[in-house]
């Protein structure tokens, strides 16, 4: 009984956002854009999807992300799941950043929000953000150059990016790490210190682990396959095995929290 009511509830919510929670010119973008056309100027040359990325659908939706009905409602989502308190959260991210950094990293941008904001608040910075999917990353460049800033947007794996070593000031992760599989989580963060520079600082903004294991009817309520698995972790013991250190947690906005931490030597 209870699985067939959560069926109908989450039935319920995908047409609610499809119906209620995209705005007009959203809908007219879906409508009119190319996106195969679109999705070519940010694909990468020899990426391979894993598969723990295309065997799941997030959020319900046929093929998860690479599907442009996912880049379309993904700000909807993150809008009600976060009881529309989004801007506040990465806010509360941002504010946290404590140096005025050169080059910024967003890894797992989605559709840019939160890259949108740094580019805002650090103008002068070279921001970069980089996402698995190339719909999403249409969405991003679209809300950027409806703003006039100038970010640069990469289609790539954040576990294993082909930047540089000691390439960035500031890195930041809204939203990911409750999306992919512990063994991926701590693969991006081992990313993130190789890629930091000495000082540098890595912001992260997602579900705090200790509140979401007490409400696990979420994960199941917006299909988060991960998150569940997410829950019974610890993002402080993390970062630690990484080699992260002065590794601070702030709760942020009920079930969400900022974790900031420093690559203060090189391993």
């Amino acid at each position: 009984m209870m699985i067939v009511l959560f069926s109908q509830i989450q039935r319920f919510l995908a047409n609610f956002l499809i119906k209620y929670l995209i705005d007009t010119q959203q809908l007219k973008l879906y409508q009119t854009i190319d996106w195969e056309k679109e999705v070519t100027r940010f694909q990468a040359l020899g990426l391979t999807y894993p598969s723990y990325y295309t065997s799941v659908n997030f959020h319900g939706i046929n093929q998860g992300y690479l599907n442009p009905v996912a880049a379309l409602t993904y700000d909807a989502v993150t809008s009600w799941a976060t009881l529309f308190g989004e801007k506040q959260l990465r806010q509360g991210l941002i504010h946290s950043i404590k140096s005025e950094p050169q080059t910024i990293l967003d890894l797992g941008c989605g559709t840019g929000s939160m890259t949108i904001e740094l580019k805002k608040t650090f103008y002068s910075a070279k921001v970069i953000g980089l996402d698995l999917s190339a719909y999403m990353l249409v969405m991003a460049d679209d809300k950027a150059k409806q703003q006039t800033l100038n970010i640069e947007w990469k289609q790539g794996l954040a576990e294993a990016t082909t930047f540089p070593d000691s390439s960035f000031d500031v890195i930041t992760i809204s939203m990911l790490l409750h999306e992919t599989p512990p063994h991926i989580s701590l693969a991006i963060l081992k990313e993130a210190y190789r890629l930091l520079t000495w000082q540098g600082q890595l912001m992260i903004l997602d579900g705090n682990q200790q509140r979401l294991r007490h409400v696990l009817w979420l994960a199941k309520l917006f299909r988060e396959p991960y998150s569940p698995v997410y829950s019974q972790g610890d993002i402080r013991q993390w970062l630690k095995s990484v080699g992260f250190q002065d590794v601070q947690m702030q709760p942020q906005w009920g079930i969400y929290q900022v974790s900031h931490s420093m690559k203060l030597y090189t391993l």
